[in-house]
């Protein structure tokens, strides 16, 4: 190793120091500098058993009418953890007051989704492909029981470039998992900007029929077009819709603007997109 290779080295070392006791900083802090949700109140006592009384376990809480929804493997991305939080919240799986800690920690929208911190996440996830991996693990093993189940995925346009998305493509064709319908959302952005620049897609129909799935293509925002979609698919193959969409679709400023890929709007920005949106 020459003089200046090793200078080089010296150097990112000490970035990479720089850059740890800046992030160690981040739980240094102390707890009352981190809003954290009120705690609940203790439930009243239950009254003390009559002497010579036998009792039953306590039983076990209803779960929540409705499943929780599978995450998006990341949540900043065309399909993005927005929209998981908001059905999270509205289901009661979350209290809504969470909602405005996005990307906090001891929260549990502190990013990525949790499913230690976030009660109905049933998968912890990150790196982009995951959801698709996960789903083709799910709708294997219910052809692997014989359970009639459906699994349905969301997957971004921009994540489908990574190769993790095609090994989970490849695999659910060659299992024939006709219980799989995936969701690609084409609107042509990702964080860096659009998706023909950064990695090109090329003909993603063909490609996801080459890959061995019964697709289709459809305008993403009608919804009589998603559901006609839904019920076609054939025997023995994975099913793939490939949604045409705008990004901020209905709201003036954020239409096809990629800088609104993972910001939330400020208080006179949200009236705007009320206002938008056909909303007070």
């Amino acid at each position: 190793m020459t003089k200046k290779d090793k200078a080089y080295l010296a150097e990112g070392l000490l970035r990479l120091c720089a850059d740890l006791a800046a992030i160690a900083t981040l739980f240094e802090q102390p707890e009352e500098a981190v809003p954290k949700p009120a705690p609940a109140e203790d439930p009243p006592a239950a009254p003390a058993p009559e002497e010579n009384t036998e009792h039953a376990p306590a039983p076990t809480p209803d779960p929540p009418a409705e499943p929780a929804p599978v995450p998006p493997a990341h949540p900043a991305k065309s399909v993005t953890y927005e929209e998981v939080r908001a059905i999270l919240a509205d289901k009661g799986y979350v209290p809504k007051e969470e909602m405005q800690y996005l990307r906090r920690l001891h929260h549990p929208f502190q990013g990525h989704p949790d499913s230690v911190k976030c009660p109905g996440i049933d998968c912890s996830t990150g790196s982009l492909g995951q959801g698709i991996s996960v789903a083709v693990g799910m709708a294997l093993g219910f052809k692997l029981k014989k359970m009639p189940n459906k699994v349905y995925a969301i997957v971004g346009d921009g994540e489908s470039q990574e190769g993790i998305c095609w090994e989970a493509f490849m695999s659910a064709a060659n299992y024939k998992l006709d219980n799989l319908t995936v969701f690609i959302d084409k609107n042509g952005l990702q964080i860096d900007g659009p998706t023909d620049e950064v990695m090109c897609l090329g003909d993603l129909e063909a490609k996801m029929k080459a890959f061995g799935f019964a697709t289709d293509v459809i305008d993403g925002h009608d919804f009589d077009q998603i559901l006609a979609a839904l019920d076609r698919g054939e025997e023995g193959k994975p099913h793939c819709i490939i949604a045409n969409t705008i990004k901020g679709k209905g709201v003036s400023f954020m239409e096809n603007a990629v800088g609104w890929h993972g910001k939330a709007p400020n208080a006179e920005q949200l009236e705007q997109a009320r206002r938008d949106l056909g909303g007070k």
